[in-house]
């Protein structure tokens, strides 16, 4: 049980909820400020005070004042013409995660929303009714208004929802789950749906697995080291102190644990002086994204905690304001620079891998890593497959948050384009899982070729790990499936696992 409360939420609480089903619940002092927070909004109704959002309509028609008798309506109207995201469903984890993020920030009473109206989206997290929300159509300026009103429409038995493995409209869904719906009172539609929770969720899924990602990363770039026969000299701790860039000092301090008891790669080589940059810089290039990645990391956790609706309530101070917590910036800047740090590690991973299975660059292996070579082309296209996807990931990282777009008659005339951010950063992250599984692959055929039992203890046990679902490539076979594996194991974080099963947690 995870209990929520505004302050403390962490990326892996997050990722208990979105991908274990962990169930949620709302703390008692919370509960206190919500019910606080909604009666200074009675108030309000009751002296029929303007406030934005309450007694006045949205973007451009805030200077029209709406009477208390129609605000439910309000309400129920901002939902449904905001309700307008196109293409495919965000991905089930990620609803999830919007879910728990929304419910977190109205937790810490800023929003004016009612009890009962949370709790029912808590039902609906916790008994598994997935609202249907379209990936496109956010421009992260008001928040996440499209897609997050996709989530509220099911609250009112409106849109869809997946439950139990079937997509169904959402009056089904709700009433099949044993949840009664709602009609929105004044202000709960705003609080449901101006903030960044779609972003952020996404985010959350990035920066957890990109955490990942760079272990991986390193094991791969250690497996290539020795079966290019690299020279382990370059990763002494002393070099590295000298420049005092913390990823790069935590990426060499890896290596040289992962290459412990190598008999493959070398302190000193007497055939080469050097080994080229995609060995040798590994822990300057790999350290610069995993220091992204910790900025990004606490960029992500600040935000999962943050209240960014619209207006805030402040019933000690007597106060509501309008302000702009809303705005995406914050998480657009990070999933961009989020999205670069990741394209860099397929990027330099495609160029170890193109010194595996080139004759020219490999130390001796034989070309494309096949004994039959020829007849048989081995690993040749599969480096093809690599130089792909990093170049369509090149595309993508490109910045989102620099194409801002005015909308609703240039009242929003900045916005942060956040979403597609986190979305790119999403599928840059899915590329260069993709490229490192290849590699990894690769590494492995290759150490198969030199020998395996002179591999370090930690990546024997990445070795045998690979082994378990790829066999050896002896003559050509169909590639795709095995290069399919081997995404897998890294998607399920099942190497970094195996290699640190043997030289304890890596950074």
């Amino acid at each position: 049980m995870i209990y929520i409360n505004g302050h403390d939420l962490t990326i892996e609480q997050v990722i208990a909820v979105s991908r274990q089903g962990e169930t949620v619940a709302i703390a008692p002092d919370a509960r206190e400020r919500i019910n606080a927070a909604r009666a200074y909004v009675d108030r309000k109704l009751a002296d029929k005070a303007v406030v934005y959002g309450l007694t006045t309509g949205f973007g451009k028609f805030s200077t029209v004042f709406v009477p208390e008798e129609e605000t439910a309506q309000l309400q129920r109207n901002l939902i449904i013409s905001h309700a307008c995201g196109m293409g495919e469903p965000l991905d089930t984890r990620v609803v999830r995660a919007a879910m728990l993020l929304r419910l977190n920030a109205l937790a810490r009473g800023n929003s004016g929303i009612r009890l009962s109206t949370m709790e029912t989206l808590l039902q609906m997290l916790n008994r598994g009714v997935h609202p249907i929300i379209p990936e496109k159509g956010s421009l992260g300026a008001s928040g996440d208004l499209a897609p997050l009103s996709h989530m509220v429409l099911v609250m009112l038995g409106e849109g869809e929802a997946e439950y139990q493995g079937r997509v169904m409209p959402g009056r089904e869904a709700m009433a099949a789950a044993g949840i009664d719906t709602i009609q929105l009172a004044a202000k709960e539609g705003l609080a449901l749906i101006n903030g960044t929770q779609i972003m952020t969720a996404i985010a959350c899924q990035a920066v957890y697995d990109a955490r990942d990602l760079a272990k991986t990363a390193d094991i791969a770039a250690a497996m290539t080291c020795q079966a290019l026969h690299g020279i382990r000299k370059a990763f002494d701790p002393k070099v590295h102190a000298l420049r005092g860039q913390p990823g790069q000092i935590t990426t060499a301090e890896n290596l040289r644990r992962l290459l412990e008891g190598s008999g493959l790669s070398f302190d000193l080589n007497p055939d080469k002086v050097q080994d080229a940059y995609a060995i040798r810089c590994t822990p300057q290039i790999h350290g610069a994204s995993r220091d992204a990645i910790g900025y990004v990391w606490g960029v992500v956790s600040r935000e999962i905690n943050a209240v960014t609706d619209n207006p805030l309530i402040f019933p000690e101070e007597d106060e509501a304001i309008s302000g702009g917590n809303f705005h995406g910036q914050p998480v657009a800047l990070a999933m961009d620079f989020l999205g670069i740090a990741l394209a860099e590690y397929a990027n330099v991973s495609e160029r170890r891998l193109e010194r595996l299975v080139n004759p020219a660059l490999s130390e001796g292996l034989p070309a494309f890593l096949t004994n039959r070579g020829g007849v048989h082309s081995g690993f040749m296209i599969a480096q093809y497959a690599a130089a792909s996807m990093v170049s369509e990931s090149k595309v993508y990282a490109h910045p989102a948050s620099v194409d801002s777009i005015p909308s609703s008659a240039n009242q929003e005339d900045h916005v942060s384009m956040g979403t597609t951010a986190a979305r790119k950063a999403l599928m840059i992250l899915d590329n260069s899982q993709k490229v490192l599984g290849i590699e990894l692959f690769a590494g492995a055929q290759a150490a198969w070729l030199r020998g395996e039992d002179g591999l370090s203890p930690a990546t024997r046990a990445v070795y045998d790990r690979i082994r378990q679902a790829i066999p050896p490539v002896d003559q050509d076979v169909v590639m795709h499936p095995l290069m399919v594996q081997a995404d897998e194991l890294v998607k399920a974080h099942a190497i970094s696992q195996a290699a640190e099963a043997v030289c304890g947690e890596l950074q």
